[in-house]
């Protein structure tokens, strides 16, 4: 089994302006924002992102490296609407496509099939077949002759996500109450790269916990990297719930000082600036 860790460097030096960026974790919990970090000071731009967004999709947004953003919603949990991918919406800095939640599953189930869509009844009666006009209907070839929304395959050039423990080869688990859907980002990308808390022997994955907590498979895996506190300030149970005071301080900082504080240098001082652990 190849040995595929790297740094969130090496993972930003990879990707390219005008892709598609799937971002895995939903709205403040278990975001790979190491690696969001690392996209940040590099130069890319032009991005469709894919996302249950939070404050991966506010940053990148506030920083101007979103061009077309799909996605269900963008929330900081504790705080319902993130504030900068308001004020980025509100300056119609990007474009967005909208759709439920559910649809959003499908696109991505369809993507990690390798099919052009899934047929899903999420969607319709309601206002999002109004602004997203691009999306189509099918009826069922069978005798129900039912109607479904056609959900097209969010296909991704690459997905980020972050989890509690890795392999080297690119096995990655969750260790906390839901594994959300970052095994179909990875599925549903050209590329793929994980984060993790710590990297472990393949063997201890499964020595303290069940083998179902094993969401993440290594084909599916371009690179992993060892990230501590990686998901910072999201949650990442149960190594850490989320840093409520400093998503509060990221919530009413205005972007440009926010930016110099925490993150015009590397990672390291990142940590230090925020006080790791605290």
């Amino acid at each position: 089994m190849r040995d595929k860790t790297t740094t969130a460097e090496q993972v930003a030096a990879g990707l390219r302006s005008g892709m598609t960026l799937g971002i895995g974790g939903w709205g403040s919990r278990r975001k790979p924002m190491a690696l969001v970090r690392a996209v940040l000071r590099s130069g890319i731009t032009d991005l469709t992102v894919v996302s249950y967004g939070g404050p991966d999709v506010g940053m990148l947004a506030a920083a101007g490296r979103i061009r077309r953003l799909v996605t269900p919603f963008v929330t900081l949990d504790s705080i319902p609407l993130e504030p900068h991918y308001r004020a980025a919406r509100e300056r119609g800095a990007l474009t967005l496509a909208e759709m439920d939640e559910a649809m959003f599953l499908w696109g991505l189930r369809a993507a990690a099939h390798r099919l052009p869509f899934l047929p899903v009844r999420a969607g319709l009666g309601s206002d999002v077949m109004r602004i997203n006009p691009d999306l189509r209907t099918v009826t069922s070839p069978y005798e129900d002759g039912e109607t479904f929304v056609a959900m097209p395959a969010l296909r991704l050039d690459a997905a980020l996500v972050h989890v509690n423990r890795a392999d080297r080869s690119g096995n990655g688990q969750y260790l906390g109450p839901d594994p959300y859907f970052d095994d179909l980002f990875c599925a549903a990308a050209d590329t793929a790269y994980v984060s993790c808390e710590r990297i472990v022997d393949t063997a201890e994955l499964t020595g303290q916990a069940p083998p179902q907590t094993l969401l993440i498979k290594r084909h599916t895996v371009t690179g992993v990297v060892e990230a501590p506190y990686g998901a910072h300030f999201t949650s990442c149970a149960p190594d850490y719930g989320r840093d409520e005071s400093f998503q509060r301080t990221y919530a009413t900082t205005p972007w440009p000082e926010f930016a110099a504080r925490f993150l015009a240098g590397d990672e390291q001082a990142y940590r230090s600036a925020v006080g790791e652990g605290t």
